[in-house]
């Protein structure tokens, strides 16, 4: 048997030592604490003495249950990631969520880390395993899952330590993998959205172009009823919003939930569906299904979208792309914040950094306009007053040279230099003389 200390004791089991400690740890079972016997592993005996087995068992206690709690009891313990998870996290976390959020976030949360690591106890973590799981992900998900899986492996974590299950955090310092999977970013052109629309009957092209020309998200395009029109000021308000199946009353964002314009020559289209179709009354739905209730997002896509996406050649169909290209599109028809308003995002950075691509077009355009105010070649070919022009080893201002066939030429009309000056120094030296004041004792510079 071993020798008892202080701090644990050693003992000798085949070719290794071996340390025991006693500890109290918190009982997941019945959330209560006990005390257990942790055995550690030390290394070889041959490679260390008893002296230095005590020693490293030591630091090994330390390390173990240094991050106590007030009554002494060590919470790491026996306690699973999985555990961890759904007694302590998730409780504090669903107060925040709302439900059906709740739904996709624990999803994720089972899918990703769970799924993987939810037996592993919390104190066999460390940086490499959370970093190379990370990496792996980004093999076969998207850069969106991935982002997430980071930020809930982060706050799950973060958690544990701040309730004194770990004393470090492993994932503070976790890095977003390097090769992640492009994110969609397709975009149309309007000829392509015209298209689209030319293609379809009365009830579809009225519901898409009131999509595109509003960048509507499809929980509120389908959500609307017919009590949500305002025909006297041409609006519709968005009241409700559909997701996962359900009506719900509000949207993704704060400001989802607003009154939206749209032309009259919309409302009229809209008037026109309402009077022949069987669903007119003003709690019904605008764009119903068969039934009567609210149509499936995801049904439309694949049944109408997905097959217009086919028949024109398409590179993809979606809500997204249409959402996507209108904000891209739109750049030469408002200013940002106008386009920010109508995709009615909360932070400007997600219209232009998420929403708005850089069309090839576009660029050249640019680069064309820079390149004519470099040359002057605009409808008056001055160059604005006070700047100055060399050309052919001349040096030109604006009035003095104009513009022919894409060259500088001095004016006609020549103007006289003035005369330089110079001043004679004795005549200057004797002006200064005289002004300053004589003194006393003091002979004249002129003398």
């Amino acid at each position: 048997m071993g020798t008892s200390h202080q701090k644990g004791w050693v003992m000798v089991r085949g070719k290794k030592w071996y340390g025991y400690f006693r500890r109290t740890v918190l009982d997941p079972t019945a959330n209560e604490p006990k005390p257990i016997i942790t055995p550690v592993v030390l290394g070889l005996k041959s490679e260390m003495t008893k002296f230095e087995a005590r020693e490293k068992l030591e630091r090994e206690i330390a390390r173990l249950t240094g991050h106590t709690t007030e009554e002494g009891v060590v919470r790491n313990g026996s306690v699973t990631l999985s555990w961890f998870v759904h007694n302590r996290y998730l409780p504090l976390k669903e107060a925040d969520w709302k439900e059906e959020t709740a739904k996709i976030k624990k999803h994720l949360i089972e899918a990703d880390l769970i799924a993987e690591f939810g037996e592993i106890r919390l104190e066999r973590f460390d940086k490499l395993v959370l970093q190379a799981h990370l990496n792996n992900l980004a093999k076969t998900r998207s850069k969106d899952r991935v982002l997430q899986c980071r930020a809930y492996i982060r706050s799950i974590f973060a958690e544990a330590v701040d309730q004194d299950f770990l004393p470090k955090d492993p994932a503070r310092k976790l890095r977003t993998p390097v090769n992640l999977r492009e994110t969609d970013r397709t975009v149309l052109t309007w000829d392509q959205l015209r298209a689209a629309l030319a293609e379809l009957e009365l009830w579809n092209r009225i519901l898409l172009k009131l999509d595109m020309t509003n960048a509507l998200r499809p929980g509120e395009l389908f959500a609307f009823r017919w009590s949500s029109l305002d025909e006297e000021h041409n609006k519709l308000n968005i009241r409700e919003t559909i997701y996962k199946g359900k009506i719900r009353p509000w949207g993704k964002t704060k400001g989802s939930l607003t009154a939206i314009p749209v032309t009259g020559e919309q409302v009229e289209e809209l008037e026109q569906w309402r009077r022949i179709s069987k669903y007119a009354a003003p709690d019904n739905f605008i764009f119903a299904g068969r039934s009567g209730n609210f149509m499936d997002p995801s049904n439309y896509r694949k049944r109408v979208l997905h097959k217009l996406a086919v028949q024109l050649g398409l590179p993809k169909l979606t809500f997204q792309v249409i959402r996507r290209t209108i904000a891209t599109l739109a750049k030469d028809k408002g200013h940002v914040k106008d386009i920010q308003g109508m995709l009615r995002h909360s932070r400007v950075a997600t219209t232009t950094d998420v929403y708005m691509q850089t069309m090839e077009e576009g660029v050249r355009s640019t680069v064309t306009s820079i390149h004519e105010e470099l040359m002057a070649t605009g409808t008056t070919g001055q160059h604005p007053a006070g700047t100055r022009v060399m050309q052919g080893g001349k040096n030109f201002s604006a009035g003095e040279a104009t513009l022919k066939g894409g060259v500088l030429q001095e004016a006609s009309s020549e103007r006289k230099k003035p005369a330089i000056t110079h001043p004679v120094r004795g005549k200057v030296l004797e002006f200064a003389t005289k002004m300053l004041p004589r003194q006393e004792g003091r002979p004249s510079l002129s003398h």
